[in-house]
């Protein structure tokens, strides 16, 4: 449309109201939230092959963010449509794809997007998400076979054993890097943090760094969490939220209220407790 088209329509629209004219007028657009309880249908993004949070088991998905989804969506009174989608190669890619624009072959983006960092610098370098609702708190820790490894000793003293872990991942940098390289050549990758804990618990591995959860949701048997700090971990954790897209911030403000109050009355500490999770609050400063 040329500036000069777009000039006569809104001296156009303009002259229909002040005569008191109401065709073409334009209307005020339904919010999302609006939309979302006409629809009756809350869309939610979440990640794919990410156990315990989100994975496919027996032909359905499960997992903590699936069912956390569906109670956000009941507390809307509305269905829930589940998406799994694979991680991009940095989490603004996820936030694009998933939340704000959509993926290049044309999938439309969702209303939310589950297990979101709440993080200041993420939210700064991606204003097209509105970044909210902390509901667990995440961390790193160490897990190793007891028939084979003692899981107390100083991380350098696991040279020669055989070390797994996820590609490309806060804990591949840990084991691969840390205490001069020392164990780089033990180190085996695997696709997810799940994977890298289900070989320790196995047999085929003694030891690996993945996230707190990942290793709760597997104990028992020959796996075994250490029960120290790991050592030269300086991440001292971080929260995990939601995402909505940037014109969204009234389902952002509703889905808050609902977060706080599944936190607060302990149905998120029994949805984890489902899948061997201990829930630990978000630390909000």
């Amino acid at each position: 449309m040329s500036i000069a088209v777009s000039r006569r329509h809104a001296l156009a629209v303009l002259g229909g109201a002040l005569s008191g004219a109401v065709v073409g007028v334009p209307r005020a657009s339904a919010s999302p939230l609006d939309k979302i309880r006409a629809n009756g249908l809350l869309s939610v993004a979440v990640y794919k092959d990410y156990e315990p949070w989100s994975w496919m088991a027996e032909g359905r998905l499960v997992g903590i963010d699936v069912d956390l989804a569906g109670m956000l969506a009941q507390s809307l009174n509305v269905r829930v449509d589940v998406r799994e989608f694979l991680a991009g190669d940095e989490l603004g890619d996820d936030l694009r794809n998933m939340v704000w624009k959509g993926t290049v072959i044309g999938q439309a983006p969702c209303d939310v997007m589950l297990h979101v960092p709440v993080d200041r610098k993420l939210q700064i370098e991606n204003d097209r998400a509105v970044i909210a609702g902390p509901y667990y708190r995440e961390s790193l820790a160490m897990a190793c076979n007891r028939d084979t490894t003692d899981c107390e000793v100083p991380p350098a003293q696991l040279k020669g054993k055989r070390l797994t872990v996820e590609t490309a991942s806060i804990p591949d940098m840990y084991l691969s890097g840390a205490f001069g390289g020392v164990l780089r050549a033990d180190v085996r990758h695997v696709a997810t943090g799940a994977e890298a804990v289900a070989a320790v618990a196995a047999g085929d591995a003694d030891a690996t760094v993945a996230t707190r959860a990942q290793i709760e949701h597997a104990l028992g048997g020959r796996l075994t969490e250490r029960r120290g700090p790991v050592p030269a971990i300086f991440n001292p954790g971080w929260n995990i939220g939601f995402a909505v897209k940037d014109d969204s911030r009234d389902l952002a403000d509703e889905l808050e209220k609902h977060v706080a109050a599944i936190l607060s009355d302990g149905r998120m500490a029994a949805l984890c407790r489902r899948y061997g999770v201990v829930h630990r609050d978000p630390v909000l400063s």
